[in-house]
């Protein structure tokens, strides 16, 4: 039973959605930390500026060192109205010239000019901090002084803001171009599915010819196999309405004549000529059944050729079972019957069942139409090939008739069916071997069966009737 699921192009959108979801979030975490790096870059270049101006502004004088910051040091870093800017100035000496005593020490790199930054906080702020060293050559207060200046993120953080805002913003504009963008190419992709669904619901049902469509390559596989389904379901209608047909022709005749038969019973008054007829009746009735059965068998076999699953055998175990059970036990005649096989196992791949039927069709064909003495079956092996012979001492089969007996219903007695070799026919057909005929020699008439070997652990062939 087919179970309805999502769409192939629900599956399919959703499946690049959540991709296109996934990158979103990748490429809005991306553009916050690069948003975040270029605000710190760019506020820390106005920081360092800041720090080289009040840096610039230190100078000695008659011993003192002393300093004047510049105001323009900080009007660039005051741009946003919630930012704090603390700084101080460190003379060679450790003494603070101006500003905040108790603003982060800078260590060590107050005995360079280049400078440094850091992450820090302050008063409960956190702040970027930037230090600079001065050398003061005065001969009175040499050494290096030290210029610190920090100032709170909210600037940067409002920056690094924008920038990321205005990044999502094309992100999320390129994103949904691209989605839409994918929702058509995805729907054109699949309109081929959709001409082929359309071509099959349109079609009549007894229309199983092959789809004739321009198909891309990619669901050419799925089309071929279409193609192949129909053509080998069509052959399978085929071959069941001929035969059908054909069984229909089959029991007409024998009905007819039982119906006769028994219309001729019921008018009949003499005691012996009703005891004629009823024997007729019997006749008939057991031709009837003769009949219904190898129908039944036929139809069996053409369906197993289908589903049955092939496990390895012992051919000639099989075959010497078969000959037991398809053997009466009473004839109406003295028929020798004989078994010959290798000593070890001759192995197949097959369908037990279907052999069984083949070879009991054969053996019953060679009782009632062929030995008149001797019958005899035969199990070996022909290098690759494993081989089973069927022999009796009959007439056998005129060369010109050995293709046509292979059919259905072709006989020339007017007590058989003409299903026995075309249900052996049809099985070996369907193992991969081959029906043969050997003329009549001083060795007899034989049908043989040739399949090709296997070599493997046989299964355990189940005794019994083959139905």
């Amino acid at each position: 039973m087919i179970r309805s699921g999502p769409s192939l192009y629900s599956r399919i959108i959703l499946v690049i959605a959540l991709i296109f979801g996934a990158g979103s979030i990748v490429l809005g975490t991306a553009a916050w930390f690069y948003a975040r790096v270029a605000a710190d870059d760019a506020y820390d270049r106005l920081l360092v500026g800041a720090a080289l101006q009040i840096a610039e502004s230190i100078y000695a004088q008659e011993g003192t060192v002393s300093v004047d910051p510049p105001f323009s040091a900080f009007e660039t870093l005051s741009l946003s109205a919630n930012d704090r800017i603390f700084y101080k100035v460190v003379a060679p000496r450790g003494v603070v010239l101006t500003g905040y005593d108790d603003l982060i020490p800078a260590g060590s790199s107050a005995e360079t000019r280049t400078p440094v930054i850091f992450d820090g906080e302050y008063r409960g702020f956190p702040v970027r901090i930037a230090t600079v060293g001065r050398l003061v050559s005065d001969p009175a207060t040499p050494g290096w002084a030290q210029v610190v200046v920090a100032q709170t993120r909210e600037a940067r953080t409002s920056l690094a803001r924008d920038l990321t805002f205005k990044a999502l913003l094309l992100v999320f504009a390129m994103t949904s171009l691209a989605f839409m963008a994918v929702l058509f190419a995805v729907r054109r992709a699949l309109a081929p599915l959709t001409r082929v669904e359309r071509e099959l619901r349109s079609r009549d049902p007894k229309d199983l010819t092959p789809l004739d469509l321009e198909i891309p390559r990619e669901i050419q596989t799925l089309v071929t196999t279409i193609n192949r389904f129909m053509d080998r379901l069509s052959g399978r209608i085929a071959l069941m309405q001929r035969f059908i047909a054909d069984a229909a022709h089959q029991i007409r005749t024998p009905l007819a004549g039982l119906a006769s038969q028994v219309d001729l019973l019921t008018e009949e008054s003499r005691p012996e000529r009703r005891e004629q007829q009823l024997s007729r009746v019997k006749e008939r009735t057991a031709e009837l059944g003769r009949l219904t059965n190898q129908l039944l068998n036929h139809a069996m076999i053409i369906h197993r050729a289908e589903v049955a699953e092939f496990d390895t055998m012992d051919l000639a175990a099989l075959a010497r079972q078969t000959l037991i059970s398809a053997v009466p036990l009473s004839l109406d005649r003295d028929v020798d019957i004989s078994f010959s096989d290798p000593q070890e196992p001759v192995l197949i791949r097959g369908d037990a069942v279907s052999l069984r039927e083949a070879l009991s069709n054969l053996i019953h064909n060679a009782l009632k139409h062929g030995a008149e003495t001797r019958l005899e079956v035969r199990v070996l092996t022909d290098g690759d090939a494993a081989v089973v012979e069927v022999v009796d001492d009959g007439p056998g089969i005129p060369v010109p008739e050995w293709q046509r007996v292979r059919e259905p219903f072709h006989t020339k007695s007017t007590t058989g069916s003409g299903l026995g070799l075309s249900i052996a026919g049809d099985v070996v057909r369907a193992h991969g071997g081959e029906l043969r005929f050997r003329k009549r020699s001083d060795d007899g008439f034989a049908v043989i069966m040739r399949f090709k070997r296997h070599y493997e652990t046989p299964m355990p062939i189940e005794s019994g009737d083959a139905s």
